[in-house]
């Protein structure tokens, strides 16, 4: 029997989980659940059912999509897995008008510029093993009900499209964690992982807001944590790393073509996660 491509269900959850820990990303099930009930992606399986190879894309909004967790096994890699299901993921976004945009790790951008990804702008995963610091700043309080009208507005000007289905997702993952600002300013969310609990999306009208709803979040729950913090906030990055954390790998935020990112950069400090967005 050969190896077979084929689209990913939930039947493949466990083989998805084995990709996400043989490349030490922080995906859980529950992240594998929610992403392949926001898009749909494709597997390659060897011969005896080992999924050796994924991609997976997720539609925001009708005008443009998310390539994410484009992984292959270590022991299966440089036998083109990855090129050949990118290949699929842009085919299929190209066939519904969809523009492709991705967040790149260093290992992947250069892949990635060979498919016409062009780079847009620059994030940090920054890590906690111990740290959780307290509060700074007033004016955060947690997201209720009455709150998803005016988040939904701003995350649209940030992101660029709606995603209110991964946001009310989100908001479930860890509720002490989803705060807003009293004044309407900012929101943040967050999430446990295989690894670490993920803190993301910051939302925010102005660095202030953001420092002082991440500071909240980071108190309410415990390490270790990954934040990702974007490149135009330094004086975030700067707190946190005096807070304790340390700076574990980049990230670029990469479009297929020459259109600029979508959405309002300056509104991002932090991102939910480079394969969500």
């Amino acid at each position: 029997m050969e190896n077979t491509e084929h689209r990913l269900g939930a039947e493949h959850l466990a083989g998805c989980l084995a990709l996400s820990q043989s490349a030490n990303w922080n995906q859980n099930e529950a992240d594998w659940r929610l992403m392949l009930s926001l898009g749909h992606g494709w597997g390659i399986s060897l011969a005896d059912g080992t999924l050796a190879a994924s991609t997976l894309v997720l539609p925001y909004g009708g005008r443009f999509a998310w390539v994410s967790m484009v992984l292959v096994l270590p022991e299966q890699r440089r036998q083109g897995y990855a090129s050949s299901l990118l290949r699929v993921a842009i085919a299929d976004l190209q066939s519904k008008k969809l523009l492709p945009l991705l967040d790149a790790t260093p290992a992947g951008r250069e892949v990635y510029r060979h498919e016409g990804f062009q780079d847009r702008w620059a994030f940090s995963r920054l890590a906690s093993k111990g740290v959780s610091p307290s509060p700074a700043g007033g004016g955060v309080r947690p997201l209720e009900e009455d709150d998803w009208r005016w988040i939904l507005e701003l995350d649209r000007a940030a992101f660029g499209a709606s995603r209110e289905r991964l946001l009310r997702a989100l908001a479930k993952r860890i509720p002490a964690a989803a705060l807003v600002s009293e004044e309407k300013k900012g929101f943040v969310l967050g999430r446990e992982g295989r690894e670490a609990r993920q803190v993301g999306p910051v939302v925010a009208s102005d660095e202030q807001t953001a420092m002082a709803l991440l500071s909240h979040a980071l108190s309410a729950i415990e390490p270790p944590v990954y934040v990702d913090v974007a490149g135009h906030a330094p004086a975030l990055r700067e707190w946190l790393e005096g807070c304790g954390f340390w700076f574990q790998r980049p990230f670029t935020r990469m479009v297929r073509g020459d259109e600029p990112a979508p959405g309002e950069e300056r509104l991002v400090y932090c991102v939910a996660g480079p394969e969500l967005g």
